[in-house]
């Protein structure tokens, strides 16, 4: 799996205060890369120049009201629930999304109110072994869920590792459990067999999210299955236009034409002839991160992005939608096009000569699909 950013990439969990800037520009992938057969988490910290992870006592980066404010959503999503997907066991998570909602004067999601459950992939108790790197990606989806629909429920399923069929295996369990908002911030790179296993999520009317990857033009599985939300990644800074936001293509998501998949009815890109990525985007750039809480592995503020982000931020906006029934996997923001951002600026890569799969342009574009949300027409 390629990893090629020239940024500090340490893989230690030593901490130091202070916040991240952008002007600072150092990052790393949070989940090292995995051998074949297994996943990584698609999440980046904002790191010192030495890779050192930056923690503080306060927030750093974007929080929910810049969320709220810059896809333009609304105060809704009461009685759904989004479910959360991710491998081993995060000790703080529920202690420290209450803190991260407390922060940001959100309403409690706990246990006790219901509003917040864990689980692992059979749907008990008994949870996994702990890891710090991907309970680290399980603090930023929560966190990322709790920006984008602050009045949706969350399930939170640990599969026993990074196995790909332990992570499919959570996956069949939020179905069982009634899941419709599927989040998933981890990837692979695809892999002959791959078609194989898309029955996992094909189940019209249920919007399985995925990240697209992290390592810049290039396609990943399951996100280049034709049966979920392919996710893509901007970067997302305030001010301009009439919106009072502007976004372009961060150079860190994925995107491109599947090696394996075959093209859904519903994509007309014509430089690709199999499933193209992606359908949809949001904001994944650490430079322009979340505010992230933990303190299992880490102790306190840190700013994260990558499609870790835009994954579980756009399974929120579905859920705000509520029109989960009236989806057909990726689909729906292709007719529904006038309801989202256009982004139009920006790369990932080297793809000529179709260069709108690494290129942002009007309309259609490779990195960002059909766009980023404008409300929740689009979902």
């Amino acid at each position: 799996m390629k990893r090629f950013f020239a940024v500090a990439c340490t893989l230690g969990i030593a901490v130091t205060a202070g916040p991240a800037s952008a002007q600072q520009r150092h990052f790393r992938h949070v989940c090292s890369d995995a051998p074949p057969g297994y996943a990584a988490c698609a999440a980046l910290v904002m790191t010192d120049q030495t890779g050192v992870a930056l923690v503080s006592g306060s927030p750093s980066g974007y929080g929910p009201a810049d969320i709220q404010s810059a896809y333009s959503l609304p105060n809704t999503g009461s009685g759904q629930t989004v479910y959360i997907v991710d491998a081993y066991d995060d000790l703080n998570a529920e202690s420290d999304l209450a803190a991260y909602r407390s922060y940001w004067g959100l309403t409690a999601c706990t246990s006790q109110n219901r509003c917040f459950k864990k689980l692992n992939q059979h749907g008990g108790t008994k949870y996994p072994k702990s890891d710090f790197n991907w309970g680290l990606e399980e603090s930023l989806d929560l966190d990322a869920v709790s920006a984008t629909c602050p009045n949706c429920n969350i399930v939170l399923i640990e599969s026993r590792n990074n196995y790909i069929k332990n992570l499919l295996a959570a996956n069949t369990e939020a179905l069982k459990l009634g899941g419709q908002y599927i989040s998933n911030s981890w990837f692979a790179s695809e892999f002959k067999s791959e078609k194989k296993f898309d029955k996992t999520f094909d189940y019209p009317g249920v919007d399985f999210t995925f990240a697209s990857g992290d390592s810049g033009y290039g396609t990943a599985y399951p996100a280049a299955s034709p049966d979920v939300t392919s996710v893509g990644g901007t970067t997302l800074v305030r001010g301009g236009g009439t919106r009072g936001w502007t976004e372009t293509v961060w150079s860190g998501t994925g995107s491109g034409c599947s090696q394996y998949e075959g093209k859904p009815s519903w994509q007309t890109d014509t430089g690709c002839n199999n499933r193209t990525d992606n359908d949809v985007a949001a904001v994944a750039d650490p430079n322009t991160g979340l505010a992230v809480y933990d303190t299992f592995g880490y102790g306190g503020w840190l700013q994260l992005g990558g499609t870790s982000l835009a994954t579980p931020l756009i399974a929120s906006v579905y859920a705000l939608a509520g029109n989960a029934s009236s989806t057909n996997f990726g689909s729906y923001s292709y007719s529904n096009t006038g309801s989202l951002n256009d982004v139009i600026a920006g790369s990932n890569g080297s793809c000529a000569p179709n260069l709108y799969l690494c290129t942002g342009g009007v309309g259609y574009d490779g990195p960002t699909g059909n766009g980023t949300p404008n409300g929740t027409g689009g979902f």
